[in-house]
Order: C-alpha cells, then structure tokens, then sequence
C-alpha cells in the first residue's frame, strides 16, 4: 500500500464524520428557517396554498414570478369544481363586461376576413363610421400606422386595433372600388351597441318570428321592441327562436319570459347548499298573455335560453319545438379581486316551476361534461326521440298536469330531428373551405349597385334564380379545387342555392334577408308553423 493511498485509509472515516455534521447542521438550520411555515401549515392546513406560495418565494432555489404561477395555478383549481365555475383574468375582464353590459366603444362596422383582406360587411347605422360615409364593401387596408392588407390578419387583432375609449381617435385608411386613391379617415370612437335580437319579422300576415342571440343587459329592451314591432304588423301568434343561444343574464329572461305570464306565476327559482330557496315570480299580468307561442330549441340553446323554455312549458303557455337543449343551470356569483380579476363561483342551481334541475351531470368530470353533445349524436339523438336516455329520468308535471322529464335540459314538446337529407361528400368539401360565404361576399361586392335596389328577401330569391347562381357557384368552387359533381349537386343543390341567395341578401339588406330566405330549408320552422294550427295548442286567454 503506497502512501498517498494509506493516508486516504487513514482520513476517510473523519471526512464522512464531518459530512454527516455538516449535513446535520444545515439541515437544523433550514429546519429552523422552516420551522414557524411547517406549524403553520400543520395548524392551517386549508390554506396550504397560500403556504406554498410563501415556501417558494422564500426558499426555492432560482427567483420566480409568483403572479405568474398563481395566475396558471387558479384555474387548475378550479377545474376540480364544476364546469362553469371559473376564473376571469384582469386582461379578459373588460370583453367580459362588454358583453354582458351590451355595449363597447368602437368604429361601428361589422366586418370579415377574406383572403388577408379587412372587408367592411355592414355599417351600423348612426355610428362613427356611417357619419363619415364608409360603406359596406369598403377594404381596411391600414389602421393608424399598421398595414392591415396582404398580412397575416385575425379577428382578434383587428379588434383590438379598432376598438378603444369612447371619445377617443383612429386613423382608417380604406380602399374603394372605383376609386384609384385610399381614402383616409379620421374617426372618433363611440359607444356601439351589442344587440341581442337577430331579427323579427313578419313570415305570413299573422305569425311573427324572433330570433334572440344571448341574454344581455339590453335585451328585455330589444325583445319589446322587436315584439311590439310584430304587434303592430298584425301578429297574433309568435315564434321566439332561441336555437343556438347560450344564455346569459338572468334579470333579461325573466322580464322576458314575465311578458307571457299571468301575475305571480313561477318563472324560476334556485337554491344551494349555503344559498336558501330564492323564487323569481312574474310581477304583473304579461303584455302578451293572449298570444300563441312557439319556442324553439336545440342542443346548444343554454342557461337562459332553458329557463325561458322551461317557464313556458311548466306553465303551460306555449309549446317547445326542436331538440333538447344542453343542461347548464348553475347560478354563478362574480366576486372581483383587487387586481381587477374576478371568479364566477357556483352557489346555487336552477330549478323549473315544476321543480326540474336543468343542470345536467358532471361528475365524471369536465372531459366527459363537454363530450356530452358527441355522445347524444353518436346515440342518435339528434335523429329520434326516442333515442334519449336520461341518467335519471324523473316525471314532473306541469299546471295542466302534462308529463315531462328531468335529468339536464328541457325536452321539447314537438322533437324535430337535426336535417341531414341533402348532405353529401360534395356539400362537405365546400362547406369545409368556407366558399358558400365568399362567392355569396364576391358576388354581392360585384353587383352592389343592382342588388341594391331589391328590397326583399323574396325579391332576391326571384332575381338570384333568374341569374343562375348555382351554375356559377359551380364554376367557382372548382376554381378552387372542387371539381364539379352532378350527383353531389343533386342531392345538395336545393341546400346550397338557399344558402348562397340566403348570405348575399344579407350582405345588401341585412339579418332579415338572410332569415326569411333561409327559413325555406328550415325543418324546425316548418313544425313550428304547422304547431299553431293544432287544436291542443296551448294559449292563455287574456
């Protein structure tokens, strides 16, 4: 044994001995340094968040951003609760509040992406840039110092670049057809309304049609509006679409739903684990106690939407045509944050005057909650009635003791089942590239000025078949890649000929072109007529 590895013989024992030492006083003094947190979260144990926070910003080994983590870490937490309970970022709060108040600061124009091209598809009437004489079919080619054209553009971004503080002032350069020069606009901001009625109008001579979008502040105010306007037109029996609308603010629906109510009758009530029983009751005799009424429904009508329906079968006022609808009546309360953020937390649910929970399950987790609308399809819910299997069906019944279901969402009276019959691979392909919309964008850019002097959606159906858009639709879509097919075309024809007459009415004349032209392909529609004429239709006599 030579020297050098005698010596290391010798001296190992004592360099292990000073290790565990050294280990045993570094470890007692984090101990110590840990000490008061570790009895705290013993003591605490419920706030073992904030202790952890606390933890990393005193000990870990690099520097964090603990807003950062506590930004990512809420709404993981949140996920463990229910699927509406969630967090609202500071940043987000200001959209959140524009749509729930009704209104936003902006240039007022409503406008699409076509090809990396800003195209101004309608301007809303008395806003900032109607006042200043820009019109649809314009291009936004520049916004304040930004190239807005041949770049890469999103609805977000334009957004963003277009609204701002009422009062406030954006450079707009537009590009117009016949004219070789942009023209530039200054224009000062103002407040734009977000409208919740996507239409009413007259479909015959005594029946009115109203479609509402979502629930907002402003919405009782537009539905009267809108009612009243069908009214006055003749209507003695009403359609309220509320087929895709997602819900939205309680005090809207119940004024609303009021309006076709006798006095103290049930509208909705809720009730939690630390929430008591809350009752909302129609305050007065509805203004439209005497009308027929048609509420239609699908599988994305929610919340709101449910209550609505809800009220009018339970209390027997009217008749529910479509599909089920989705299930969500959980009551979220907003509580702010000092940082301008906020929470929508869960504490109660809703109930149906005949005492059905519109909540569906969810307790096999988010996953399976938002999976719920593929498996009813894959089920054949959305083909048959009877089809529909409820987790656990209750009979409830209504003031006439009429049956119906709980177990998430309102089943309609009359189910109608989703419309497939003119779907084919052909139609798939042209719906997939988006080219019903833009040849109906380009043909109504090409011939605004002779489109412009019809008036009706009637008017455009006449005028469009007598110019055969179908023939030229075909021709275009194989411009872009989608080779003509006759048998294609025979089954989808009807389909996507209402579709093209249906968006470029739209584009001249509006919401109510594209409805009253769109409605000839719409089963749903088809029934609700049919409804008012039979003997069982349920009407409240004033």
């Amino acid at each position: 044994m030579d020297n050098r590895t005698r010596k290391l013989v010798i001296w190992m024992p004592v360099f292990l001995a000073l290790a565990i030492v050294a280990g045993v006083f570094l470890g007692a003094r984090l101990q110590s340094r840990l000490q008061l947190s570790t009895r705290t979260t013993q003591a605490n144990g419920a706030n073992k968040v904030g202790l952890i926070m606390n933890l990393i910003e005193g000990n870990y080994v690099d520097t964090v951003d603990s807003k950062k983590i506590i930004e990512a870490a809420i709404p993981e937490m949140l996920k463990q609760l229910d699927p509406h309970t969630v967090y609202i970022p500071a940043k987000d709060m200001q959209e959140v509040s524009e749509e729930m108040s009704g209104n936003f600061s902006g240039i007022g124009v409503q406008f699409s992406i076509q090809n990396d091209t800003i195209m101004v598809i309608d301007v809303i009437s008395g806003g900032p840039s109607q006042k200043l004489g820009i019109r649809a079919g314009d291009r936004i080619v520049k916004v304040n110092d930004s190239i807005m054209a041949g770049v890469k553009v999103t609805n977000e971004k334009v957004l963003k670049k277009l609204r701002g503080d009422k009062g406030s002032k954006v450079n707009v350069t537009i590009a117009r057809k016949g004219f070789a020069e942009l023209i530039p606009y200054t224009i000062t901001r103002g407040e734009i309304p977000l409208t919740s009625i996507d239409v009413s109008y007259m479909i015959d001579n005594k029946t009115g049609y109203i479609k509402v979008g979502r629930f907002a502040e402003k919405t009782y105010e537009e539905f009267m509006t809108g009612v009243d306007k069908l009214e006055k037109s003749g209507a003695n029996q009403i359609i309220i679409d509320l087929r895709g609308n997602p819900g939205g603010y309680l005090g809207a629906v119940i004024k609303m739903v009021s309006e076709f109510l006798d006095n103290g009758e049930l509208v909705v009530y809720t009730e939690g684990r630390t929430q008591p029983k809350r009752t909302f009751n129609a305050e007065k005799k509805g203004s439209y106690l005497g009308k027929k009424v048609v509420v239609l429904v699908d599988e994305y009508s929610a919340s709101a939407s449910e209550i609505f329906a809800g009220a009018i079968q339970d209390n027997d006022r009217g008749t529910i045509i479509g599909r089920r609808t989705f299930g969500k009546g959980l009551v979220q309360e907003q509580i702010p944050f000092y940082d301008g953020s906020a929470i929508r937390l869960t504490v109660a649910r809703y109930y149906t005057p005949a005492g059905r929970c519109i909540q569906k399950s969810y307790k096999k987790g988010l996953d399976d909650y938002y999976g719920d609308l593929n498996r009813r399809y894959a089920h054949g819910e959305f083909e048959q009635k009877d089809s529909i299997h409820y987790s656990d069906t209750i009979k409830y019944y209504t003031r006439m003791k009429r049956v119906v279901y709980g177990g998430g969402g309102i089943m309609p009276d009359l189910f109608v089942a989703a419309d497939t019959t003119g779907f084919s691979p052909y139609y798939l392909k042209i719906t997939q590239k988006g080219l019903v919309y833009q040849y109906a964008f380009d043909y109504s850019d090409k011939y605004r000025s002779e489109l412009g002097k019809l008036k009706t959606g009637q008017e455009f159906e006449t005028y469009l078949i007598g110019h055969n858009i179908l023939n030229s639709f075909t021709e275009f879509a194989a411009k872009k890649g989608i080779a003509a097919d006759a048998k294609g075309m025979a089954l989808s024809g009807k389909i996507i000929e209402t579709q093209l007459m249906a968006y470029i009415s739209r584009n001249i004349i509006g919401e109510v072109g594209f409805y009253s032209v769109i409605s000839r392909i719409d089963p749903t529609l088809k029934e609700a007529m049919k409804a008012f004429d039979k003997k069982e239709m349920l009407v409240q006599s004033n």
